[in-house]
C-alpha cells in the first residue's frame, strides 16, 4: 500500500499492469488508479499537485516522450468535472486569453533578442553584413519556436552562448555533410565529429569576419538560399 503514496516519475514497462522505476524495479499500478493520458496541461497540473501520482515516461532512440500520469480515478474525474465547471465561465477563458497574448509578447520579444545575439555572434565584416542580418534571422527562426526542443530554448546559460550553440549547430546540419555521415557506434564517436564540424564552422564564420572576398560557392550563401 506504501507505493500508492508515493510521487515517481517511472517508464513504461512490456509488463501489463506494471511500470518501471529509475532502478529497474517492476512495480505494480495501484488499484483504483486510472492512466490520465497526455493532452490536457491544466487537468495534468492540477493531478500532480493535489497528491500522489505516477508521470510515465518513453524513451525511443534520444527522445523521449510523455505517456501519461497514473493517479487515483476518482481523483482524476473529480478534478475533471471541476475543471470542466471552471472552464465554462467567461472568466476563465478572459484568464487564458489573457495568458496566451502575455506568452506571445514575451515570446515575440524573445525572438528578437535572440536573433540580435546571432547577429552580434557573427560580427560579419562590413563588406559581408548584408548576408548577416538574413543568416541571423535564419538562425533564430530555426532555434526559437517553443517545442524546437534546440538549445535556444533552455535559460540554463546566458543567450550569447545559446547563441553560439545555435549558430553552430545550424552550420551542423545546413553547411556540413554532417546528416549523411555514417557515425561509428563508439563511446564519444559522435561527439568527437561534432568538435571538427565545430572547427570547421568557426573557420567559415571567420572568413566572413575579415574583409575577404566571397567564395563563388559559398556553404553560407547556399544554406541561406534553401532556408
Amino acid at each position: 500500500m506504501a507505493d500508492e503514496f508515493e510521487t515517481l516519475n517511472v517508464w513504461t514497462s512490456r509488463k501489463p499492469g506494471y511500470v518501471t522505476t529509475d532502478d529497474g524495479t517492476e512495480r505494480k499500478i495501484p488499484k483504483g488508479w486510472a492512466l490520465l493520458e497526455p493532452g490536457d496541461a491544466a487537468l495534468s497540473r492540477r493531478i500532480k499537485k493535489d497528491g500522489p501520482t505516477w508521470t510515465v515516461k518513453e524513451k525511443k532512440g534520444r527522445k523521449l516522450f510523455s505517456r501519461g500520469i497514473w493517479a487515483p480515478a476518482d481523483r482524476i474525474e473529480a478534478l475533471r468535472a471541476e475543471l470542466e465547471v471552471e472552464r465554462k465561465d467567461p472568466s476563465y477563458q478572459k484568464k487564458l486569453d489573457t495568458g496566451r497574448r502575455r506568452r506571445e509578447k514575451d515570446q515575440a520579444e524573445y525572438a528578437t533578442d535572440f536573433e540580435d545575439a546571432v547577429f552580434d555572434f557573427l560580427n560579419f565584416h562590413p563588406v559581408h553584413e548584408a548576408m548577416a542580418r538574413p543568416l541571423a534571422q535564419a538562425i533564430a527562426a530555426h532555434a526559437v519556436p517553443v517545442g524546437s526542443g534546440t538549445v535556444a530554448r533552455t535559460r540554463q546559460i546566458p543567450i550569447e552562448q545559446r547563441a553560439e550553440a545555435a549558430t553552430i549547430a545550424w552550420m551542423r546540419h545546413r553547411t556540413t555533410a554532417y546528416d549523411n555521415m555514417i557515425v561509428p557506434r563508439e563511446k564519444g564517436k559522435r561527439r568527437e565529429v561534432r568538435r571538427m564540424l565545430a572547427a570547421r564552422s568557426r573557420d567559415l564564420l571567420d572568413h566572413y569576419r575579415k574583409a575577404a572576398p566571397r567564395s563563388e560557392i559559398c556553404p553560407l550563401g547556399v544554406a541561406l538560399a534553401a532556408s
